[in-house]
């Protein structure tokens, strides 16, 4: 910086470039009338910027920002389609006053549309795909920056008057030759490159304005004494910025304004068929979204011009689409923020607090990221792979909700379990979340199941799993009856932590009991609406370990068991069909006829969806309905999934003929390769067991369509925990009379040494 004519700034700035050249140089000054005519014998080529220097510290931050921005601009394009603002000025006080202006604005609209972001780490990425801003000084620079940048150009905004080359050694003085139309010959050009781009004028010679507006350019008035505003109305109303406003194309009068990309989702529809012309033909979509970073949609509308396809409703319905599109990718592998106003149905997974999500609430943000990283779990035609929309209610909401209802003392006695449930249904939660529970009802439209999700469920070392308590909520049009029945759910979840069984199971893995701490899984129940009851065609517990193959099976293809309805049948032991998901046809079961007949599925679990009420219980399973398979036969939900029996001809005949016993056998899409279940179970088991690094064990669900599509949920992914114990004693030594049970058979994954 330097303070008058005779210092040696430039000396020293000269020899600091000169050792270490591409360290940025700028020259700040005030511009006294002894500095203005040293400058002019300098050579300020070897500096990046000079600034009038005025003691405003904004021009502080906007110097290093726009550094930065020449530094980053190729990379951020690159890799993330960042826009670019171009301002052409050769006035250093004039930009020396402008660009904190133009700076502060660009950084409180990054940090506006951030707060759509799904959770912090998203909100960053927003505000780093702000617009860049470039600062060209001459007509050369100008036109050489547009031309590189020109595709991801938001707008540009040029003086008139300018050299239209850099400054060059005349006379002992450095001096620049200005052309007075310098401005609109450069954004002429401009123009014959991009009919839709904002291009905008400001100057300080009125008589610019005619010429400006004659040619379509906006102009600024730079002796007007609100220049900011006027600058910042022109990036709200012309470069995206701010809130997208639908006008009359005739009136120019406000139609409708959209805050954010998920009103415009939900709006797009609604928008006057002329308004949508006049924007859409413009190209205004596209440019709002890019300045707000949501580049792929950004890209994608640009590409679809008023030119190419002549039709308004298809427009809206291609906006529409790729909207849904993005948000689903951008929700997908991603922990979000609950949002009432945005969580719909095309979000995804949301937590409400800040505590842990709990074992069960950590296996499905997993799994939900390794959809979203292995998209060849979606490459089949007929088939989605996802999982169920789901908020977790982290840790923190279970800690709030104890000690303001000072349950602690209560729950650590020796209270029965009836005792401590009717405790817990007598406190309350939060009227905060009633708003919250409401959004997530309207979003999933299904059941709710209420799953525990404590800090030791689903552990790597001392699994948890069915230690504590699952509950079903039917969907019932009574919102606030379903909310009772929520909030009760939720309530005795967080009881049967204090149960006895959990007490003696803590005890004897060397827990502490008071420090469990319980989340919530909401979850959506997969299924179908049937004649007073809701259940899945499919339920399935994979394991990528099998410990008992047979025939030409391998111990690392893994084992499948599955099932009609809940998988509650298959947890509890009921008969189902077990298979390695390589040999799909090789059912052990379905291998002989009486065996089929014997061991197959006889009846299965489902929501009861018409009992209301608050009568909960310990046990979890008071509202499930145990169903014999011929009520699915009435319910016409056996579709590819079963067999007939044949007592004539004593067969089983794939698929469903009049008459007979249904045997439960899968055959449509093990055999006869209906549904692609085989290659999706072997697709989850093998990415599950790669990310995990261990073997584990997934459930999942499936619902079956007439059309032969349909959708398979990944509900919970958990580590099979492996012990190798080394029996060290001679078994041969050991008499008979000391033994409970000897045998010289035995079945295990094991191995005998003999010494």
């Amino acid at each position: 910086m330097p303070g008058n004519a005779d210092n040696d700034a430039f000396d020293v700035a000269r020899a600091i470039k000169a050792r270490f050249a591409t360290i940025p140089c700028v020259v700040l000054t005030p511009f006294s009338h002894g500095i203005t005519r040293r400058m002019e014998h300098e050579d300020l080529s070897i500096f990046d910027y000079v600034f009038c220097w005025l003691g405003n510290t904004n021009l502080i931050l906007s110097i290093i920002k726009l550094i930065e921005d020449r530094l980053n601009i190729d990379n951020d394009i690159r890799e993330g389609s960042v826009q670019m603002i171009l301002l052409v000025e050769d006035s250093i006080r004039f930009y020396s006053s402008i660009l904190p202006n133009l700076y502060n604005y660009i950084l409180m609209q990054s940090q506006n549309f951030a707060t759509e972001a799904l959770n912090p780490h998203a909100a960053t990425l927003r505000m780093r795909g702000r617009p860049k801003v470039m600062l060209a000084r001459n007509y050369e620079e100008a036109w050489t920056i547009y031309n590189r940048y020109k595709d991801n150009c938001l707008g540009v905004i040029s003086d008139v008057r300018f050299p239209l080359a850099p400054p060059h050694l005349q006379g002992g003085f450095y001096t620049d030759d200005k052309d007075p139309e310098a401005g609109l010959k450069l954004l002429r050009a401009i123009r014959k490159e991009d009919e839709y781009l904002p291009l905008t004028v400001e100057s300080a010679e009125s008589h610019n304005r005619e010429k400006a507006e004659a040619e379509g350019f906006w102009f600024v008035d730079k002796n007007s004494k609100k220049i900011s505003v006027d600058l910042r109305h022109i990036l709200e109303e012309h470069m995206g910025f701010g809130d997208f406003i639908f006008r009359d194309p005739k009136t120019k009068a406000e139609v409708m304004r959209i805050h954010d990309l998920k009103e415009l989702q939900d709006n797009i529809f609604k928008i006057p068929r002329d308004s949508m012309l006049y924007h859409i033909s413009r190209n205004h979509m596209s440019r709002w979204l890019s300045a707000r970073a949501i580049f792929p949609v950004a890209e994608f509308l640009r590409n679809i011009t008023w030119h190419e396809l002549q039709d308004v409703d298809l427009h809206r319905e291609i906006i529409f689409n790729a909207i849904v599109q993005y948000r689903r990718m951008k929700n997908q592998g991603v922990v979000a923020l609950f949002d009432r106003k945005r969580f719909d149905r095309y979000a995804h997974f949301a937590r409400i607090g800040d505590g842990s999500l709990g074992g069960k609430g950590r296996g499905l943000a997993f799994l939900d990221n390794i959809i979203k990283r292995h998209p060849e779990l979606n490459q089949y035609a007929n088939a989605t792979v996802q999982i169920p929309k789901t908020v977790v209610l982290c840790t923190d909401v279970f800690d709030e909700f104890m000690e303001k209802n000072d349950l602690y003392p209560f729950a650590l006695s020796d209270a029965t379990d009836e005792e401590i449930l009717q405790a817990f249904l007598r406190a309350q939660l939060p009227d905060d979340f009633i708003d919250d529970f409401l959004a997530f009802f309207a979003a999933t439209n299904a059941p709710i199941a209420v799953r525990s999700s404590s800090l030791l469920e689903d552990s790597h070392y001392q699994p948890f799993a069915g230690v504590y308590a699952t509950y079903m909520i039917p969907f019932l049009e009574d919102k606030k009856e379903m909310l009772r029945m929520l909030a009760c759910a939720i309530k005795a979840v967080y009881a049967s932590v204090f149960y006895r069984d959990s007490k003696a199971y803590m005890l004897a893995t060397s827990n502490v009991i008071d420090q469990e701490k319980m989340a919530v899984v909401l979850q959506q129940v997969v299924g179908k609406q049937y004649d007073g009851r809701f259940y899945p065609n499919i339920s399935g517990v994979i394991r990528s370990i099998n410990y008992y193959p047979v025939g030409n099976e391998k111990a690392e293809e893994g084992v499948v068991s599955l099932a009609l309805g809940l998988g509650k049948h298959i947890v509890e032991g009921g008969q189902s069909i077990r298979l390695s998901p390589y040999h799909p046809k090789n059912v052990m079961q379905m291998s002989e006829l009486h065996t089929a007949l014997r061991q197959t599925q006889a009846d299965f679990y489902a929501i009861d969806t018409r009992h209301i009420g608050e009568d909960f219980k310990v046990d979890d399973g008071f509202n499930i309905l145990k169903l014999g398979v011929r009520e699915a036969e009435k319910d016409h939900a056996l579709h590819f999934i079963a067999s007939t029996y044949d007592p004539q001809d004593n067969v089983i005949r794939d698929g469903l003929w009049e008459g007979g016993r249904k045997i439960i056998s899968f055959a449509g899409v093990l055999q006869q390769g209906v549904f692609p279940l085989p290659k999706l179970m072997q697709l989850s088991m093998q990415l599950g067991a790669d990310a995990m690094k261990r073997p584990v064990e997934i459930e999942f669900a499936c619902n079956l369509n007439a059309d032969r599509t349909g959708e398979m949920y990944l509900l919970q992914i958990r580590p099979i925990v492996e012990e190798n114990q080394a029996v060290v004693e001679n078994l041969s030594q050991i008499a008979d009379d000391q033994c409970l049970l000897r045998t010289d058979m035995a079945l295990g994954h094991g191995g005998l040494l003999v010494e």
